[in-house]
């Protein structure tokens, strides 16, 4: 309820700091009695988190693209445990989950480890917000104290210790009052490191494509298996990371198949109908494979 203005700045300072040292105090007795860990299981082709600061709306984008139903509420901190939802693309499930929001006043301490082995991250910000800008920078710099970098797609491996997690911006409300004018901002300043992405999870703008840029972004491939003889399940495809073979195609149908593998037939955009291809053969997006064992 304080006024915003320069004559309130040294106050609310104060009041933050408080508030913050107050709750690391909570944080540090409740672990003495013993605490509680989160976790959340993997689940279908890949696990993207959602990141950011207070009120951007991640639980609204996470209800707009999958089956879940986190709470939303207009007040800071709605979130506080994870919750997971399937995202449809195509004919598979993509995993996102909607984390507590980070900010210099609190973050619940288990956040960094839940977004540590994911294999995305969105950093999703405000676009009405008026500190937009400083708002990527704090999520960035709040995680990289655990040793979590939040880093753009094709980065180089992380020092000994450190967890490189590549990020895409999605920044939401595009459509209230300064939204574009603020996505342009934010492609000014942060386009030549990430992808900025604008939607409105409220009014359903930008979902579309953003779900192909997060397919795109977990750098996997679906391949479809055919046996001999019979036509391909063009509804149950087996999905791989970019750069996987025919050998671990078949590793992942069955342990076996992978040592009893001797060569493949392809039918896909790089190869004619039904070629004769060795172990070492890289799968493509939409390959139809018949192994031979």
């Amino acid at each position: 309820v304080i006024p915003k203005h320069k004559g309130t700045e040294h106050l609310q300072g104060d009041l933050k700091r408080r508030l913050a040292k107050l709750r690391a105090e909570a944080e540090q007795a409740r672990r003495r009695r013993g605490g509680f860990s989160i976790s959340v299981d993997r689940e279908g082709a890949g696990q993207v988190v959602l990141v950011g600061p207070p009120n951007t709306g991640k639980s609204t984008l996470v209800r707009s693209l999958t089956n879940a139903q986190p709470e939303v509420g207009e007040y800071p901190f709605t979130t506080r445990r994870p919750i997971a939802g399937m995202m449809q693309f195509i004919n598979i499930q993509i995993q996102l989950v909607d984390l507590p929001a980070i900010s210099e006043e609190y973050m619940e301490p288990w956040v960094p480890s839940l977004v540590r082995p994911a294999d995305l991250a969105l950093l999703v910000v405000d676009l009405t917000s008026a500190s937009l800008l400083e708002d990527v920078e704090t999520t960035i710099d709040i995680l990289g104290r655990s040793k979590v970098a939040l880093v753009p797609q094709g980065s180089p491996p992380p020092p000994m210790g450190w967890a490189n997690v590549e990020t895409l911006i999605v920044a939401n409300k595009v459509d209230a009052g300064p939204g574009e004018g603020s996505a342009e901002i934010l492609r000014s300043y942060y386009g030549s490191r990430f992808v900025v992405h604008a939607v409105s999870a409220q009014a359903s703008l930008g979902l579309e494509p953003l779900r192909r840029m997060i397919y795109d972004g977990l750098k996997i491939v679906r391949v479809y298996a055919k046996p001999p003889g019979k036509e391909p399940s063009m509804q149950a495809p087996i999905v791989l990371r970019r750069g996987n073979t025919i050998v671990e195609m078949a590793a992942a149908i069955h342990k076996d198949f992978a040592q009893q593998l001797k060569f493949a037939r392809v039918w896909g955009g790089t190869k004619f109908g039904g070629q004769r291809v060795q172990r070492d053969y890289v799968v493509q997006e939409g390959d139809i494979v018949e192994l031979h064992i």
